[in-house]
């Protein structure tokens, strides 16, 4: 095999291999930015090309550079001759979907001027499946080569791009199904945001739907009351916060970008915004981490206005939301990474259905008495088919009650607690400071009256009468020394010694009565420290010498308690202040001297009894009951054989009613919660 023969089987093996690279990238699931460098790459190379370009058409039929290797500038200038000849020439061969050789430097010279303006050969295939042009593959090649070589050039490229159309169909059905998985999440997003017409509710669906149709980290709603923007809801989260740091923060963002009116699309960068906005911003991302934020203001649509259509035939949003500010849609990125422009994309599509969503609950919501009319709008289907006869015996039976509430009287009764006491009872206080030495009587003790109960030992009257009666033997004896001076030596003294003598004599004779008098007193003294009994009773006070029994007492403090048994009770009863408005009322209307009283003991409470009350037994002054609160006390006089029945032990406790004359049953079962209500709400 000769040298030359040997190097065009090596030429060819390398093509083949670039050729089976070709096809294994368009089998492959390379993205366009991977796909269109490798494809052009490789065939350039196969060719040994000076260069090429890959077109495609985009929605609008007009064909966009995808991918170019030294193209000459010219051609690729947004304005020049050469440049619009060179695209009217390969937007005819697109859409016509033939492959051709233009030479270098040719055209036509009509109106609609196109050729090649470069020095090289334009190898021309489309990019098509099924019938469907896509585009085109543009190479440049030299043009000096024989017409063979260069009819071998557009088969070669031909198959190329019937190779890369596998890889083309591949990516539409990739965009469709992402296409389709978009509108579906689209129009359930739609529908879940315009399902509600409650606002809290509808702020919470745009939040998290909203999140999840754009594929970010977080989604925020803020509502505009008046100056200040307040966040309503936060997706993911079921409550907020108004008191954190984050939440504040957010506030203070939406309030200022709202109060711009212009949207804000923040990637990491502050340059060319207001202060005001940059200071926000800057403290809201040093809390929560975001990369991207956007934060749209919520305007209200345009109701009933023609929407202005935009070149495409689509609703132009900016003029479809010129009404008032209501609010901000907040959308982060702190972790995901969306490409700009589908973040930008779907943000919007959020963003058309949310703010018109938002606007109808906001709408229906500051309609005036809006939940009144809520609840007639639910109960108008009482009132229809089989369920009017029910709705019409229940009202009637509420009518009925109604009535009776107004028309039927009660008897107005204030409850109270109390306890029974006899008649006859006393308290037996500490005359004087202290010591108890001895009890002489215990719990259930039949006592008369006088009869010792307690005895007391002070001992700073011991001390006080021990000194006394030291005095009181000193002073004697001195009276009788000056007496028996006197006596004795009566006629020997001088008149000046006699007087002293008789001076100091009725000195120590009226120290002398001073000292018995104060032992008198000290006696009487001591003779309180036997404690004995006012009246002739019983001891109640439970456990008397355990409780007392050489333990200090102090003058005043309680000792025990007698009670003559044999006496009649009382009932005593602590009637709370709130309650005495009704009970004086009733005074002053009634003239009876007494008002009757129904009670129960708690050691009967299915045996109601009954008592009178005396209008001078009512206290004048209240006091204040650790237990119920500010009180008043009275007495009433139950029906003694009615009590003596049941036996009750003094001090038992007592529910008493005080019937205050009949009343509307209404006012009767409710006017404590109507005083309730008055006195914490009206």
């Amino acid at each position: 095999m000769t040298v030359n023969q040997q190097t065009v089987e090596e030429t060819k093996q390398q093509i083949r291999g670039l050729v089976n690279e070709i096809a294994a990238l368009a089998k492959s699931g390379a993205t366009a930015e991977e796909f269109y460098p490798e494809f052009l790459q490789r065939i350039v190379t196969a060719l040994a090309a000076t260069g090429g370009a890959v077109w495609l058409l985009d929605e609008d039929r007009q064909l966009k550079l995808q991918y170019q290797i030294n193209a000459e500038p010219t051609i690729l200038a947004a304005e020049g001759e050469d440049s619009e000849r060179h695209r009217r020439l390969i937007r005819r061969a697109a859409n016509t979907g033939q492959s051709l050789l233009i030479p270098p430097y040719s055209g036509t010279t009509d109106g609609d001027a196109e050729g090649n303006p470069t020095r090289w050969l334009l190898v021309l295939a489309p990019l098509k499946h099924d019938g469907n042009a896509d585009g085109l593959v543009e190479v440049f090649q030299r043009p000096d080569t024989a017409p063979e070589t260069q009819k071998g050039y557009v088969r070669f490229l031909q198959q190329m791009c019937e190779l890369a159309a596998e890889w083309l169909r591949s990516q539409k059905l990739r965009l469709f199904t992402d296409r389709q998985v978009l509108w579906q999440q689209a129009d359930s997003f739609a529908r879940a945001a315009h399902e509600s017409l409650d606002l809290k509710e509808t702020a919470y669906i745009v939040a998290n739907e909203g999140r999840r149709l754009v594929g970010c980290d977080r989604v925020s709603i803020a509502i505009k009351r008046g100056r200040k923007c307040r966040v309503q809801a936060i997706s993911g989260q079921d409550t907020i916060e108004n008191r954190s740091n984050i939440v504040t923060a957010l506030n203070r963002l939406a309030t200022r970008v709202v109060a711009a009116g212009e949207p804000l699309w923040h990637d990491g960068t502050t340059e060319d915004l207001p202060p005001q906005i940059e200071e926000a911003l800057e403290e809201y991302v040093d809390l929560s981490y975001g990369r991207n934020i956007a934060v749209l203001p919520l305007r209200e649509p345009h109701r009933g206005a023609p929407q202005e259509q935009g070149a495409a035939g689509q609703v132009d949003r900016d003029n479809a939301h010129r009404g008032e500010v209501i609010g901000a849609l907040i959308v982060e990125q702190i972790e995901s990474d969306l490409p700009p422009e589908i973040f930008r994309a779907r943000v919007d599509l959020v963003y058309e259905h949310g703010t018109r969503a938002i606007a109808n609950s906001l709408s229906h919501s500051n309609l005036f008495l809006m939940p009144v009319w809520q609840t007639l709008g639910k109960t108008s289907s009482l009132f229809k088919g089989r369920l009017l006869p029910k709705t019409v015996a229940v009202l009637v039976v509420l009518l009925a009650l109604i009535l009776g509430l107004i028309f039927i009287p009660l008897e107005l009764q204030l409850e109270a607690e109390g306890k029974l006491e006899p008649l006859a009872r006393r308290e037996i206080f500490a005359p004087v400071d202290g010591e108890v030495l001895e009890v002489l009587v215990d719990h259930g003790s039949a006592v008369a009256a006088g009869d010792p109960l307690v005895r007391l030992r002070n001992r700073q009257f011991e001390v006080e009468m021990t000194e006394l009666l030291g005095q009181i033997e000193t002073t004697t004896a001195e009276l009788a020394r000056v007496k028996g001076v006197l006596t004795v030596a009566h006629r020997t003294l001088e008149p000046n010694e006699l007087k002293q003598l008789q001076g100091e004599g009725l000195e120590f004779q009226v120290r002398l009565d001073g000292l018995r008098k104060k032992a008198e007193l000290l006696e009487a003294r001591d003779e309180q420290l036997t404690i004995r009994a006012p009246i002739a009773g019983t001891v109640v006070s439970w456990d008397v010498e355990k409780t007392l029994r050489s333990r200090p007492i102090t003058t005043g403090q309680t000792l025990l308690e007698v009670a003559d048994l044999s006496q009649p009770l009382y009932l005593e009863v602590e009637m709370p202040d709130k309650r005495m408005g009704h009970l004086d009322r009733r005074l002053a209307e009634f003239d009876a001297p007494t008002l009757p009283v129904r009670y129960v003991l708690a050691t009967h409470p299915d045996e109601p009894m009954w008592a009178e009350l005396p209008r001078k037994e009512v206290q004048l002054r209240a006091q204040v009951n650790t237990e119920h609160g500010s009180t008043v006390k009275m007495r009433a006089i139950p029906d003694r054989e009615e009590l003596e029945r049941r036996t009750p032990r003094p001090g038992a406790k007592v529910i008493a009613n005080v019937q205050c004359g009949k009343r509307a049953s209404g006012f009767v079962l409710f006017h404590e919660v109507y005083e309730w209500l008055c006195k914490f709400l009206f």
